[in-house]
């Protein structure tokens, strides 16, 4: 039997419009009916109507996350964040795989699930910022990572040139001087953003960029990571150093060493970048550039609920997120 709000309202002594701003959320409703409400709402396992009061509130209260892959323990620890960040505003959000693939991300930008949603966060690899950027996307979209839409959405990145510097030059400062690079790319991904600032600075350090010191691997796993740093070490000259543009080629690198029978980080020293919970647990623990991950959530979703709420204002935002250096054992000894 299905249990309607004039049974809830029935059992509570209240109202059905009672009940329904109770369920609404009005704010002008004394903590005692409130009280009364719920507790006939738990006793008798009421569900509101969704898609009728979607219809009455002209939005769904359901955003999606559209990101390459759910395995990836920095995109889990992401969405976790992001669906804390959205709950304390009373949003569900919907996860959607894109594999990293192209019709995928096409059908983000396209809308995705018509009236399902209210609006897009989405970590595009694939499409290119042009495309992005030409795009009249039929609902709200904030962008996460490197590709910047040329202004025409809101973006929510960490500054990936700079940040990539800084870990650069933390190994420069070791006295390291062969400092590999695993992960770099072509395009406006983040192989490509991230190598600019690791040239940068071993260019700041009077050190030239050696192509052979560079690896793109196949992919940004342990595996990939494991198999550069196999390459590396074959070279008639090894790195002393290698930053590792993400902490899934670290781990991998680490084990390469490890099996090699090479110190970390005496004989080469290792940096990350994300600060994924495995990297911190890892022996020797895992260097790494530490995104704010809370404070990227909370802005990406606050973003998003403006635009949907038609108060964001016209100009987009491009926010930077905040990260901090964690410096471990995996260049501190």
């Amino acid at each position: 039997m299905v249990t309607r709000l004039s049974d809830v309202a029935a059992r509570a002594g209240v109202s059905v419009k009672t009940v329904s701003n109770v369920i609404n959320d009005y704010p002008h409703i004394t903590s005692q009916t409130r009280a009364k409400v719920e507790a006939a709402i738990e006793a008798l396992d009421y569900r509101p109507n969704v898609s009728a009061r979607s219809l009455r509130k002209g939005r769904s209260d359901f955003i999606a996350l559209a990101i390459p892959e759910m395995a990836s323990p920095y995109f889990a620890e992401l969405g976790a964040a992001i669906s804390r960040a959205a709950k304390k505003r009373g949003i569900t959000v919907l996860i959607d795989q894109t594999e990293g693939e192209a019709a995928a991300e096409k059908l983000v930008l396209d809308g995705m699930r018509g009236q399902l949603i209210d609006g897009i966060i989405f970590s595009p690899i694939t499409t290119s910022p042009a495309r992005i950027g030409q795009t009249e996307t039929a609902k709200p979209i904030v962008l996460l990572g490197e590709r910047d839409a040329g202004g025409r959405l809101d973006r929510v990145a960490v500054d990936s040139v700079q940040a990539a510097y800084d870990a650069t030059t933390h190994l420069v400062s070791l006295g390291r001087r062969r400092i590999a690079a695993i992960g770099v790319g072509g395009g406006a991904g983040t192989g490509s953003v991230r190598r600019r600032g690791y040239r940068k600075a071993l260019s700041a350090a009077g050190l030239r960029h050696d192509p052979a010191l560079e690896l793109a691997g196949t992919g940004y796993h342990r595996e990939d990571g494991a198999a550069s740093m196999r390459e590396l070490l074959a070279l008639p000259e090894p790195p002393d150093a290698v930053f590792c543009f993400n902490d899934l080629l670290a781990l991998g690198a680490l084990r390469t060493l490890a099996e090699a029978g090479l110190s970390v980080p005496d004989d080469v020293a290792v940096v990350g970048f994300d600060d994924i919970e495995d990297g911190r647990f890892h022996s020797p623990s895992l260097t790494t550039i530490s995104p704010d991950k809370e404070w990227l959530a909370d802005n990406a979703v606050g973003l998003l609920l403006d635009r949907i709420a038609g108060n964001g204002e016209s100009e987009r935002r491009n926010l930077t997120v905040p990260y901090t250096l964690q410096v471990r054992e995996s260049t501190a000894g």
